[in-house]
């Protein structure tokens, strides 16, 4: 795994267009490149975040004005932590597949770091979502110097839950996430800088 961030590169592959910038490609791996949303990734996230299977876990597909508050998060957190959720960009093809990245999450009286990942369906299944996060979480004790690395995944979500278990997370907790009117049990995995 590379790590890119504010790195001088040129295009990589060819795939990947002229609009990214050095400092947008944060880390790639041996099959992806994880880079900063923009906007004109609006898009590649309704592929993700308008699909009902792929959003089982929010308990809704998400409405135009959703897909966008959800873009102007990430570009927020860029701007007041310097990460968050990233575009997820296949080599191969130079394709949004997903996102992954690390966001700050209140549990309880504090914030915690987070690994998160939400990838589009066809992409499920293939190993995607375990490297982004595997190297998300490297970032974050490598980079940020992270003590510990959480995600918080609801109980009733396998898939994502095995992902965390083989990114070398354990569960530690529990809590209740009140969303869309409902009460949603989420379990808290995590992983520390020894582990």
């Amino acid at each position: 795994m590379k790590y890119r961030h504010k790195e001088k590169e040129e295009a990589i592959m060819g795939n990947v267009t002229e609009e990214n910038t050095d400092d947008e490609i944060i880390l790639e791996t041996k099959r992806l490149i994880l880079r900063r949303l923009r906007r004109s990734d609006y898009g590649a996230l309704c592929l993700m975040l308008k699909d009902e299977e792929v959003m089982y876990a929010y308990e809704h597909a998400f409405e135009d004005w959703e897909a966008a508050d959800w873009l102007d998060r990430q570009l927020m957190r860029y701007e007041t932590y310097g990460f968050g959720l990233w575009a997820v960009v296949l080599k191969e093809t130079g394709e949004v597949i997903g996102q992954c990245g690390l966001t700050m999450q209140e549990v309880g009286d504090s914030e915690v770091l987070e690994v998160g990942y939400l990838f589009r369906m066809e992409f499920w299944h293939h190993g995607y979502a375990l490297e982004a996060a595997a190297a998300c979480r490297d970032y974050a004790f490598e980079k940020l110097g992270a003590e510990a690395v959480y995600s918080i995944i609801r109980e009733n979500n396998g898939p994502s839950r095995a992902v965390a278990e083989r990114n070398g997370m354990t569960v530690c907790g529990s809590i209740v996430k009140h969303y869309y009117g409902l009460d949603m049990p989420h379990l808290l995995y995590r992983i520390s800088r020894v582990e």
